[in-house]
């Protein structure tokens, strides 16, 4: 089963298959000849058929999607996305990026890229700095350890964590049920190079594909950063952005401790479609509730992140 970013790329993706489903025009082994004699002179006494969208398709040329899609659903994408659709023919081979995942509309876009969450688990090699710091600060929730400050510029930002990250080891050492001072003992024991961190990748957050509509809007309200209203029929409704939970990142790049006009402004220059990734508000408080704003806005990276 094909799982897609948003509701407007499932609704396309649909047609795109609707359309591949067409009834077959000849054999798929002779296609491209199909195609050819569709548009060639008929013979005297023979009947010449439409190629199907399948022998198209089998063919690797352009497939049509819908009569029109220059406005879909309140969305002005004609600049993005043509009534034809270039598919190249399938193999056995074929594996998409993020676990089947189709996105006709979202294409394989730079912000979904960095804004992937996979909760998956991965090892990562820190060094100090010159300072003898990491460049993190954790927070315990549930037993578990999470990361709520990564420090600008600090090995922790160069090596990959991120806001939400769940550490599961530190240099060997489950710490599992540790206390925040216990996990930040660790990282000040720990030698200038080569500190073993086993993180999951932000267990507690999730990953919203918006669309802009042609008012460049993407449908919600927000303050401190909290998602506090939804428009009807917008994007974001649409794709279930929920309320009461708290922006973490824009197109993969950090807004904790943001204003929320900086906040805005970001929203505001990406382009469409944009991420969003949210994690629910009482779970941030949990992970914040010692941290103060300064510290956030002032040391917190707000960096954009490598693909």
């Amino acid at each position: 089963m094909s799982l897609y970013p948003s509701l407007e790329d499932m609704k396309v993706g649909q047609m795109m298959q609707a359309q591949l489903k067409d009834s077959v025009y000849g054999d798929a082994t002779t296609a491209k000849e199909n195609v050819n004699n569709a548009t060639a002179p008929p013979e005297e006494g023979r009947i010449v058929g439409k190629p199907s969208g399948y022998a198209m398709h089998r063919a690797g040329m352009a497939v049509p999607v819908y009569p029109s899609l220059s406005h879909y659903m309140g969305l002005d994408i004609s600049s993005e996305f043509d009534s034809s659709v270039a598919v190249r023919p399938q193999t056995n081979n074929d594996v998409s990026t993020f676990n089947n995942m189709v996105a006709p509309l979202s294409g394989q876009s730079v912000g979904l890229k960095r804004a992937h969450v996979t909760n998956g688990i991965r090892e990562l090699i820190l060094c100090k700095d010159k300072d003898g710091k990491v460049g993190v600060r954790v927070a315990s929730v549930n037993s578990g350890i999470f990361v709520c400050l990564v420090a600008r510029g600090s090995p922790a930002e160069m090596g990959g964590l991120r806001f939400g990250d769940q550490i599961l080891q530190v240099n060997g050492t489950v710490v599992a049920g540790y206390s925040v001072d216990q996990v930040h003992k660790l990282f000040r024991k720990a030698p200038v190079n080569g500190i073993s961190v086993v993180v999951r990748d932000r267990p507690f957050e999730r990953t919203v594909t918006l669309h802009k509509d042609s008012s460049g809007q993407v449908g919600f309200q927000f303050k401190k950063g909290e998602v506090v209203s939804l428009l009807k029929d917008s994007s974001a409704a649409r794709n279930g952005l929920l309320t009461r939970h708290q922006l973490l990142e824009v197109d993969g790049q950090n807004v904790v401790g943001l204003k929320d006009k900086e906040i805005t402004a970001i929203i505001e220059s990406a382009q469409t479609p944009l991420t969003v990734t949210i994690v629910p508000v009482h779970i941030y408080e949990h992970i914040v509730n010692k941290m103060s704003s300064n510290l956030m806005r002032n040391m917190m990276s707000h960096s954009v992140p490598d693909v």
